[in-house]
């Protein structure tokens, strides 16, 4: 999962650097078009896979705040 990440990242850094190489060249459609899927690539495809893979192995009870719907081992209060 880690190499498969630094791919993708890597195609984005490429994408990006292409994309203002053309609008260096007088081409600004092309490259805005390209700068704007590799945004895109990055928000929907590599943000994910890092936090998929960054939280996968952890207990997400550890990050959670204790609210008054969840079944603690405290015996509820009436009111």
């Amino acid at each position: 999962m880690k190499r498969i990440i630094q791919i993708v990242f890597l195609c984005i850094v490429i994408a990006i650097a292409t994309g203002y190489f053309f609008k260096s060249k007088d081409d600004h459609l092309t490259g805005d078009r390209i700068i704007g899927l590799a945004v895109l690539a990055m928000a929907f495809i590599l943000m994910p896979l890092f936090i998929f893979h960054r939280y996968k192995k952890s207990n997400i009870r550890n990050y959670m705040i204790p609210g008054k719907d969840e079944n603690n081992d405290e015996p509820a209060e009436n009111q």
